[in-house]
């Protein structure tokens, strides 16, 4: 099998394979599989829509974030290394929604890619011999660049009209650009790009990879706090009736931390696109939010209320 890397107009790297091009490696990390269900169950479904298949890494483990390479530098590049080590066993790109999954798995292709006795190290204590031909790509990355906006458009059936939201990214899908190699740091458009192909009403604001502090979350709430009221005062001066996230950590630290009063509602984008393609099971996903934004959805004639 002949594999070509190439780099996109966009600034992510996308692998073409001879072979089954639509078929990709799937690392749903932790949160996909519990405080970010909603996440991941969106993720899959807009996946199948669109007939990009999904196959879940076999015996994977956790990649360490948000501790573990805060706590050891050689552990925090050995977990996701592993996960690596299994998705070049399937020969296909490895799609990572979580943003902190990504960071961490993208690191350590870095440090494997450009440290040559810190990739020998990791090549003993995982087991396995690097290659550098498996792309870590996010969901979003794929979406936008393997299906294209065009399709999206066209699997529209709710369009998301009068829904004024803001793209909020987060630090680590973005940053470091040199690891990341996703997107334009400095002014980001893939989400907006896929969010106004179903519709919606992008704002412009300025908060797209501002910190929302989750790291600090459970011992530093009263930080947290002003980090995430400081993101939710510019979606209101934009605005903005909702933020959406591609990060599990974001989403719910949004969602939880905010003082002022309503709250806002954090979408996750695969949920919207899900709703944009009237998948039967998104109505399923709203009730695992903090802040319910089924009364958004109702008002704008989105969805039926619920009673």
């Amino acid at each position: 099998m002949t594999i070509n890397a190439t780099k996109t107009g966009s600034g992510f790297q996308k692998t073409v394979f001879e072979v089954l091009p639509s078929i990709y490696s799937y690392f749903p990390g932790c949160s996909l599989h519990s405080t970010g269900l909603e996440y991941g169950l969106s993720t899959r479904a807009v996946f199948q829509h669109l007939a990009l298949t999904l196959i879940e890494l076999p015996n994977w483990n956790c990649c360490g974030a948000s501790s573990a390479h805060s706590l050891n530098h050689l552990l925090g590049i050995a977990l996701p290394a592993r996960n690596i080590a299994i998705a070049q066993e399937n020969f296909r790109d490895l799609v990572t929604p979580c943003a902190a999954c990504y960071s961490r798995m993208k690191q350590a292709d870095y440090f494997l890619q450009t440290d040559p006795d810190l990739k020998a190290e990791i090549e003993e204590i995982v087991g396995f011999e690097y290659t550098g031909q498996i792309v870590i790509r996010p969901g979003i990355a794929v979406l936008h660049e393997d299906c294209g906006l065009e399709k999206i458009r066209e699997m529209v059936r709710i369009p998301l009209s009068g829904l004024r939201v803001v793209p909020y990214y987060g630090c680590l899908l973005l940053r470091p650009p040199a690891i990341s190699q996703f997107d334009d740091p400095d002014n980001p458009r893939v989400m907006a790009d896929l969010l106004e192909a179903c519709g919606a009403e992008v704002m412009p604001w300025s908060y797209a990879s501002d910190c929302c502090g989750a790291g600090l979350s459970l011992y530093r709430s009263d930080v947290v706090e002003q980090l995430v009221d400081r993101l939710v005062a510019g979606a209101v001066e934009a605005q903005a009736q909702a933020l959406v996230t591609a990060c599990p950590l974001c989403q719910v630290n949004i969602e939880m931390r905010q003082t002022q009063s309503p709250r806002m509602p954090s979408f996750y984008i695969t949920e919207l696109l899900g709703l944009a393609f009237n998948l039967p099971d998104s109505h399923q996903w709203w009730s695992k939010h903090l802040v319910d934004p089924r009364p958004l959805l109702a008002s704008l004639g989105l969805m039926e209320q619920e009673r």
